[in-house]
């Protein structure tokens, strides 16, 4: 083993142990306490020392993002494989209830990865990114869930038509999408990326995430005792809406 590997594998251990502090932080004391100073505390160094290895507490944070995407993307595709093959609304809720249930059990990781402002984690250049430049929290985590999902309901669910005043903004981001997709090594059919099937996806998501954040953040208008039935019933209007109920 050359000099320069094992320097290489130190270094990546060190990186390791950093994100562990950072994320032990985040999860007993709030993404505030992840900062350079503390984890240097902890590791008993100086906070200049941490800068050889990541560039600020941005990057930082970035990174620690990226661990609890892969994290998330993992069990949500362990979830999946657990599913009947051929039950395509069980893959799909599995996906649903997998996301929930984990950020619940999760809610500092769901507030750093799913609820914190681009600007504050930036992706550099080169990462996923929306139309508008911003990093692509969906697609990292998501993309190699949906794609397979999506590729399959192109001829089982209705694709309800999208307002004709959002095309023009859906054939962008499909375009975005395409993109998205293809740099994850999925190659996605036409007919699975157009117009009213962004649109579908994105309903999808908006109402999902929608429930799931409120729930997180404990924003429910009012006390729920039972917060699963709500749940179950809007999957339950969604899998109506495309035909798959």
């Amino acid at each position: 083993m050359s000099q320069g590997t094992r320097r290489e594998r130190i270094r990546a251990a060190t990186e390791m142990e950093i994100r562990e502090h950072a994320r032990a932080l985040l999860v007993t004391k709030g993404r505030d306490a992840v900062t350079l100073r503390a984890i240097a505390r902890e590791l008993g160094i100086t906070a200049p020392a941490l800068y050889r290895y990541y560039d600020s507490r941005e990057d930082l944070l970035r990174q620690l993002g990226d661990d609890i995407c892969t994290d998330l993307v993992t069990e949500l595709t362990e979830r999946v494989r657990g599913a009947d093959p051929a039950d395509f609304r069980g893959k799909l809720n599995s996906v649903c209830h997998g996301f929930r249930r984990w950020a619940l059990a999760h809610p500092k990781e769901f507030a750093l990865v799913f609820a914190t402002r681009a600007d504050e984690t930036s992706e550099p250049e080169g990462g996923a990114a929306h139309p508008d430049g911003s990093e692509d929290r969906f697609a990292s985590v998501f993309m190699r869930i949906i794609g397979p999902l999506m590729v399959e309901a192109t001829n089982l669910v209705n694709h309800e038509a999208a307002p004709a005043g959002l095309h023009g903004e859906l054939a962008s981001n499909q375009q975005a999408l395409a993109h998205a997709f293809s740099d994850e090594g999925i190659e996605m059919p036409a007919e699975a990326l157009d117009t009213t099937a962004v649109f579908v996806l994105l309903r999808w998501w908006v109402r999902l995430y929608g429930h799931v954040a409120l729930e997180v953040f404990g924003r429910f208008p009012f006390t729920l005792v039972d917060s699963d039935l709500l749940y179950e019933s809007l999957l339950d209007e969604l899998a109506k809406e495309i035909g798959i109920a």
